[in-house]
């Protein structure tokens, strides 16, 4: 699913798919994460320490002082420069700002970013999207950060499940599988690893592959690729990423399983350099079960 529109050597994942492919699955995500915030309290408590369904989904939404895509247009447009904005600071203080807003105004802001999204996909030029721009873990291509959006719409859509709102649809969460398998695989061309892991599920799911051209992402339609693989249920494999369940914990209970751990290990660096990535916790699994990289779950701090 990938191709080279950014030119005849580098590749750059999902982002080479383009819009066709990468717009539905991010515009699905936000359709769904919608319907769940309409349909719960947004009073209730949420897994995320602090945090309720409000916070959860203010941080998600537009506001005027708070307008991310805006911004990662704008870093591309000036060549990607510019430094990683601080996540749990931008969180604290807009979540701060906006404690009081209502629950009209704080679903109007979640649909005024669902529409940034529409507008980007609409209106600005195709180059911007393998165009680079600092995201909070580096510099990425525009268009994997709009995917982006649909791994934090399906990680939260499972917070607001775990809250009383209905489940988020399997095409959501098979959609941030692959914006976590695009991000990492362009971290690791950008580390200069030569390697690639699979997110394999019941469904199907994604396998990245990156050397010093870049980087592919490619849809599984069923059954284990060889290589390095981490194996469960979306849901499973997603809260695994983001630190929402334990997977030392998943691995012993058998409710996650990997394959080819050195291979796995070979990604380990990343965590390093980007330790708040998506899928850090499940790569520090492995360099901690081979023994090769030291405690790195213990660097992780506060990503929501």
């Amino acid at each position: 699913m990938t191709g080279d529109r950014g030119g005849p050597t580098r590749r750059h994942g999902l982002a080479d798919a383009g819009r066709d492919v990468v717009g539905p699955m991010v515009l699905d995500a936000w359709d769904a994460f919608l319907h769940q915030a309409a349909a719960v309290d947004l009073a209730r408590p949420t897994r995320l320490p602090g945090w309720r369904v409000h916070e959860v989904c203010v941080h998600l939404g537009a506001w005027p002082d708070h307008e991310a895509l805006a911004g990662l247009v704008a870093s591309a447009r000036a060549g990607g420069t510019g430094t990683p904005a601080d996540v749990d600071g931008t969180n604290a203080r807009v979540t701060a700002a906006h404690r009081g807003a209502s629950r009209e105004e704080v679903l109007a802001a979640l649909r005024r970013n669902r529409e940034a999204t529409v507008r980007y996909l609409a209106e600005e030029p195709e180059e911007l999207d393998t165009a680079s721009t600092v995201s909070t873990v580096g510099r990425l291509p525009v268009l994997s950060v709009v995917l982006g959006q649909a791994y934090e719409l399906a990680v939260h859509g499972l917070d607001l499940a775990d809250a009383g709102a209905p489940p988020p649809p399997s095409s959501v969460l098979q959609s941030g599988l692959a914006a976590l398998a695009d991000v990492t695989g362009a971290l690791a061309a950008a580390s200069g690893i030569t390697g690639g892991a699979a997110l394999v599920t019941p469904d199907g799911g994604w396998a990245f592959a990156a050397d010093a051209g870049g980087w592919t992402v490619r849809l599984l339609d069923g059954g284990r690729p060889r290589g390095a693989a981490v194996e469960a249920r979306a849901d499973v494999l997603l809260e695994a990423a983001s630190g929402r369940t334990n997977p030392a914990a998943a691995l012993v209970r058998r409710r996650l399983r990997v394959h080819d751990l050195p291979g796995l290990v070979r990604l380990a660096p990343i965590v390093e350099s980007a330790p708040g990535i998506p899928g850090a916790p499940v790569l520090a699994l492995a360099a901690r079960t081979v023994g090769g990289a030291g405690d790195l779950l213990g660097r992780l701090r506060g990503r929501r």
